[in-house]
């Protein structure tokens, strides 16, 4: 369970003013069918982040558990540096026209989350966990936590909520997660 409970704060934090957050509101306002967008979201993301935390599993068994605290410490406190950074809305491939608003989606979510901070942060949450279901599942809940309300609310959404306070906060989480890992306080918190 805390596995499925961390993966989902993180990643719901770590997604807000994200470039996929983004590209929900704009897959909005163009095709103005959030039922089918918000399920390109699911499977885009369930697909992109089973393979991330499927390597996240392989690279920790691959390691062993002291090389892995130092790599996933060094690298929450670098993602906390990377949250820290606005991501632009035109990053990332553009949607196709004649594709409907469920292909479109599922496409260039998988495309634009490659790399992402969010899919980066799966592959270490998952190698930390070794728990690829909880990890999955987590992170996945976490992204629809933070694109459902931007497919559906994003203009108002955009004009209430700062997003350099959510990116505070999302640097933060991962400043924690970083320093526990790297100096092993993590008091049960971040499993194994």
């Amino acid at each position: 369970m805390e596995a499925f409970l961390v993966s989902t704060g993180i990643v719901a934090v770590a997604e807000i003013g994200d470039k996929t957050q983004l590209l929900a509101m704009i897959l909005a306002t163009r095709y103005r069918r959030p039922i089918p967008i918000i399920l390109g979201i699911l499977v885009a993301t369930l697909a992109n982040h089973a393979l991330a935390a499927w390597a996240g599993a392989a690279v920790a068994a691959w390691l062993g558990p002291d090389a892995m605290r130092w790599i996933l410490g060094i690298l929450f406190l670098a993602m906390a540096v990377w949250c820290l950074i606005p991501d632009k809305a035109d990053e990332g491939p553009k949607v196709a026209g004649a594709a409907g608003a469920f292909v479109a989606t599922a496409i260039a979510f998988f495309l634009v989350e490659i790399g992402d901070k969010t899919q980066i942060a799966t592959v270490a949450l998952s190698a930390r966990f070794n728990d690829l279901f909880a990890v999955t599942a987590g992170t996945t809940f976490g992204m629809m936590i933070a694109n459902v309300p931007a497919v559906l609310f994003g203009d108002v959404l955009s004009r209430k909520v700062s997003l350099t306070l959510v990116r505070s906060l999302a640097a933060a989480a991962f400043v924690v997660l970083g320093l526990l890992a790297l100096f092993k306080l993590d008091m049960g918190l971040m499993g194994g």
